[in-house]
């Protein structure tokens, strides 16, 4: 049983100032009255004025307080619900993408994973140095990292409008750059493979990958910081896999299963069936 104390309570009307606020402010900016909101939304005027004013129905509160105590946000519930919605209601195949720090099992895992679901698997990283017509070394020595992060974004947005079922490992550093992060959590079940720094480093260094140790010789605490600074990025992805405690095949079966259950449960509540578990 879930004990509400002040603070919890605090938080929550919190939280429902801030959606008021958030709604308030969308619906001024597409020039649409309460009336016309109501109308197209199909809520009565009385919730919208309760709901922009905060004091909407306190269950936003309590889906958040059920996040935290299962690690994770109100919003990463509600994204993964809506992914799942989206993806039954197009009726196309899946769009998965990846992310994670290198090592993390980005291409194995995702090769397995597309071969699971019948589509394509693709790497980032791949489609940038096929469109710049040099290497990933060859782009960072000769252009630098910002001309990186604009081709990446550029070859993102393009790959993302003409594919339309996938499964795409991206680069490690693609959740810092804002822009291309948002996009990809708007059109992709975004997936964070997580591992321990240690099972990390030791799966760059099994795949023969010698440039941190050879070029930095603390390359495995800067690894370690590396992860620390982007691990909150990461945990925005919409689900996430512990490879280092499943392995590879586990990380594998777990998100075949969550994904198709998902899939399953958006298209019986679109025809309004019972969920079959």
């Amino acid at each position: 049983m879930m004990h509400y104390t002040a603070s919890t309570m605090d938080g929550a009307s919190e939280l429902l100032s801030g959606v008021g606020s958030a709604v308030r402010r969308l619906r001024e900016e597409r020039g649409l009255s309460r009336r016309a909101l109501s109308e197209k939304s199909g809520v009565s005027e009385r919730f919208l004025a309760d709901l922009e004013g905060g004091s909407g129905n306190n269950s936003v509160g309590r889906l958040a307080e059920v996040a935290r105590a299962l690690g994770t946000s109100a919003g990463t519930l509600l994204r993964e619900a809506e992914g799942a919605l989206a993806e039954a209601e197009s009726g196309e195949g899946p769009r998965v993408a990846l992310v994670g720090l290198r090592g993390a099992g980005k291409s194995t895992i995702g090769r397995a994973l597309a071969a699971k679901l019948s589509v394509p698997f693709f790497e980032l990283d791949a489609l940038v140095e096929q469109a710049a017509g040099l290497s990933l070394a060859g782009i960072f020595s000769l252009h630098g990292e910002a001309y990186y992060r604009r081709l990446a974004r550029e070859v993102l947005t393009r790959f993302l409008a003409e594919t339309e079922a996938f499964v795409l490992a991206t680069g490690g550093g693609l959740v810092l750059d804002r822009e291309a992060w948002r996009l990809l959590q708007r059109r992709c079940r975004t997936v964070w493979l997580q591992a321990a720094p240690d099972d990390h480093w030791q799966r760059v260094l099994a795949q023969g990958d010698e440039r941190p140790s050879a070029a930095r010789p603390h390359a495995r605490d800067e690894l370690r910081a590396l992860l620390k600074v982007r691990e909150p990025l990461y945990a925005q992805a919409e689900l996430s896999v512990d490879t280092s405690r499943l392995g590879i095949p586990g990380a594998v079966r777990e998100l075949l299963q969550r994904l198709q259950g998902d899939r399953k449960a958006a298209a019986a509540r679109r025809k309004g069936l019972p969920r079959q578990d």
